[in-house]
């Protein structure tokens, strides 16, 4: 099993893997490009996403900054807008459905660490250096006509359903059901959105 195959499993993988730092140079040089190119610039603007995301639908509007792992593992349906300086993790699935709005500053990860120092990093070698962090994902998946507010945090291995309004600032730990209004940090079901 390669490590990029270990990566999408869920397993402890090693992130300087030469397979997974090639596409991690690549997405980096193509977000630069990305959101150094001129905001009228529609045509380029597409050319980048075509090559940088695993896929996307009609529609799609990213507003610069925009920040990604390796862009291939994320992909969006029909009319979706990310509002700027979002940063996407995904060193799993990020699988977003149709009319998405992810207001500023939103953070999604799929990335998370042993908490045990050692199984994170192993043991220190004798020069003193040590191997790179060992890490696991979960995607996150995200449903048709949701909306995530500013500043939101979504964590490893989350579905938020469909038509559901997601408060700015919260953290989004657990699934969110379909329909509903939710918040805080933990986040939690408010109400219904009718």
């Amino acid at each position: 099993m390669t490590e990029r195959e270990k990566m999408l499993a869920g397993e402890l993988y090693d992130c300087g893997d030469a397979e997974l730092l090639t596409q991690w140079h690549k997405a980096k040089d193509l977000v630069r490009d990305y959101n150094q190119t001129n905001s009228a610039d529609a045509d380029e603007k597409e050319r980048i996403l075509k090559e940088l995301l695993g896929g996307k639908s009609k529609n799609l509007w990213i507003t610069a900054p925009f920040y990604v792992d390796y862009g291939n593992n994320i992909y969006f349906g029909n009319n979706c807008e990310v509002n700027m300086n979002c940063t996407f993790l995904d060193d799993n699935v990020i699988r977003i459905g149709d009319n998405a709005l992810i207001a500023p500053n939103v953070q999604i990860y799929t990335a998370f660490h042993p908490t045990n120092a050692i199984d994170r990093f192993g043991i220190p070698k004798e020069d003193g250096s040590f191997e790179f962090c060992k890490t696991q994902t979960a995607p996150v998946i995200i449903g048709n006509n949701v909306w995530v507010g500013g500043g939101a945090i979504i964590l490893p291995g989350v579905t938020i359903g469909d038509n559901v309004v997601i408060g700015a600032g919260s953290v989004v730990t657990k699934n969110i059901p379909d329909n509903v209004i939710a918040a805080g940090s933990p986040c939690r079901v408010i109400r219904r959105n009718q």
